[in-house]
């Protein structure tokens, strides 16, 4: 702000108080005389101000540190594992893996087909068809690993697959790699067990 601007607002400020105080001498004067010429009302007292008694909010805690509890966790588990049964049978995965205890063996499981990250999720790619497909790895002739994707079920193409149809085998997909997650869990479990570490953490 330029000199000249402050200065015009200094006066104008100085102004407006002194109007604001002439103001208030009136007021009083008027105040006095109409005292003067009339019976005071008396007001009623005025009620003490009481502080109403407020229980503070408790802020949430941080999403990473509430963890869910052991036997919390392995009821899911448990409610996810049957339905991985149910959708395995109900989607005639045993026909290309008959065991079903076998099925989690595989390292991944992919669609084919269907969307499954955040920007698609559950479209339909258009002139494809729809494959459950597990992957494995296994040494090659020279002993080296390599994956070997293996079809768990096939379901025609895309464009004419049923909609009810369609959110069994995304479930049966995503249910699998639930269960995996738990799988991997227990195995960083079991190996943090074998340390010395503080007893007061999972």
């Amino acid at each position: 702000m330029s000199s000249s601007s402050l200065e015009r607002l200094k006066a104008l400020t100085s102004k407006l108080e002194d109007r604001i105080a002439q103001k208030r001498v009136n007021t009083s004067a008027e105040v006095s005389t109409v005292s003067d010429t009339t019976t005071a009302v008396s007001e009623p007292p005025e009620k003490p101000h009481v502080q109403e008694k407020t229980t503070p909010v408790s802020k949430p805690e941080p999403m990473m540190t509430v963890l869910v509890k052991e036997e919390n966790a392995e009821k899911i588990r448990e409610e996810n594992i049957e339905r991985v049964h149910f959708l395995y049978n109900d989607l005639k995965i045993f026909e290309k893996c008959p065991d079903f205890g076998t099925i989690f063996a595989y390292k991944a499981m992919n669609l084919s087909g269907i969307g499954l990250k955040e920007e698609d999720f559950g479209v339909i790619r258009e002139g494809k068809y729809i494959q459950v497909i597990a992957i494995t790895y296994e040494p090659d002739k020279n002993g080296k690993k390599k994956a070997k994707n293996i079809s768990l079920g096939y379901f025609g193409k895309g464009e004419t697959i049923d909609p009810n149809l369609k959110n069994k085998i995304i479930e049966f997909v995503l249910r699998w790699r639930y269960e995996k997650a738990f799988q991997n869990v227990q195995h960083y479990r079991d190996l943090l067990a074998k340390l010395d570490r503080p007893k007061t953490l999972f």
